[in-house]
């Protein structure tokens, strides 16, 4: 993986894939007598059902529940902020035809559970209107270590599939489509662990991360809590959108690893094995900050992450995870947020620079924020809410 202030080129990023397992290939060694019944298709795979890209809100957010597997966050600025509304035209028709399978582009591959999603950074925002949601850059924050090409930008472009052979050719399609109009400032792969169910009533499950924990546990998973926290309601221009923060950092393992299995989970605030808080319950419980032990200790340590980015304790509303973890060029994180106040976000990363055990094993290398555009359709171009 190259650094966040490089620029690869499309053909090195082409070969950048994930390694494709292909099965039954003895198949086409057998003579025409002993071939099977293609009739029979009942041990066959069910095909990854798609998810439409179109309606009020974009795909790639809630939808698909859990996340797929493999993601690739793009980030590029445009050369000229004029050139805005034609080109997320484009660019919601080519995603369409992507997600749908019609575009040539994709060779023949099928486009499974593929999702891309759009954003725009605060530059474009505030040309618009400067009171607008995602007018701000995000302040700075300690533990940075972030190269003046990979703070912020103009353009966010999230690929997500299962399968990892799709999404270099959809990013080599999108970025032929934007033409010159687009200069790449950084990209980041990422792939999830392992969901482990979380609610199964809901079909709710979340993904271990590096550090062997389950991540992304709490947010707005219902209806109601998404309305309160996550989608924007107004004003007309961001209805149906959300604001974004992207954080990569690079996790220090091999100190985290030297931690006993109990220090390692009073840093979460969470069993390292089943998910479940310090204080007890279940995987979907909050944690209780308030209970204690006999001699007067909290079960939830005061500066374990659990307690420390509660939102509860920090004042603020929930927010929706769809973190990937990633292998380059250190191992790390690319922490992906989603709420409706950009204030959710930096209230809480302020409270965890103060005391957050967690932070002291992880160092961010890139972060930027953006406004996810509200849904889009045939009658209604991806960004043209926005701008007019």
């Amino acid at each position: 993986m190259r650094q966040a202030d490089s620029r690869p080129s499309r053909r090195a990023f082409l070969g950048a894939t994930g390694t494709v397992t292909a099965a039954g290939l003895s198949a086409g060694c057998q003579s025409s007598s002993a071939r099977p019944d293609r009739s029979d298709r009942s041990d066959a795979p069910a095909p990854t059902p798609p998810v439409s890209p179109t309606g009020r809100y974009q795909a790639g957010i809630t939808l698909p529940q859990p996340a797929q597997r493999n993601l690739l966050a793009l980030v590029a600025d445009l050369d000229d902020a004029g050139s805005a509304r034609p080109l997320l035209a484009e660019l919601g028709e080519a995603i369409g035809k992507l997600t749908a399978g019609t575009d040539a582009r994709l060779m023949g591959l099928p486009p499974g559970n593929l999702t891309v999603t759009i954003g725009v950074g605060p530059r474009l925002v505030r040309k618009v209107d400067p009171a607008l949601p995602g007018a701000k850059d995000l302040p700075r924050f300690s533990r940075e270590q972030i190269a003046p090409r990979a703070r912020g930008g103009d353009l966010l472009i999230q690929i997500c599939a299962d399968d990892a052979l799709v999404i270099p050719v959809v990013a080599a399609a999108l970025l032929e489509q934007a033409g010159d109009r687009i200069r790449e400032r950084w990209r980041q792969s990422g792939i999830r662990g392992s969901n482990v169910p979380v609610d199964a009533d809901k079909g709710l499950a979340a993904p271990r991360n590096l550090f062997g924990f389950v991540d992304g546990i709490v947010g707005p998973h219902t209806k109601d809590e998404q309305q309160r926290d996550l989608w924007l309601a107004g004003p007309a221009p961001v209805a149906g959108g959300t604001l974004a923060v992207l954080r990569r950092m690079e996790l220090d393992l091999p100190r985290f690893a030297k931690l006993s299995v109990a220090e390692q989970e009073a840093v979460f605030g969470r069993r390292r094995a089943s998910g479940v808080p310090l204080s007890g319950g279940t995987i979907a419980s909050g944690p209780d900050l308030g209970a204690k032990t006999p001699d007067g200790r909290y079960l939830v340590p005061a500066d374990a992450h659990a307690r420390r980015a509660h939102a509860t304790a920090v004042g603020v509303g929930l927010m929706l995870r769809r973190s990937y973890s990633i292998d380059g060029p250190a191992p790390g994180l690319l922490f992906m947020s989603f709420q409706n106040d950009i204030r959710t976000f930096t209230s809480t990363l302020t409270r965890m620079d103060n005391s957050d055990a967690l932070l002291d094993y992880t160092t961010t290398t890139a972060s930027a924020s953006f406004l996810i555009l509200p849904g889009f359709g045939e009658q209604r171009p991806l960004g043209s809410q926005l701008f007019r």
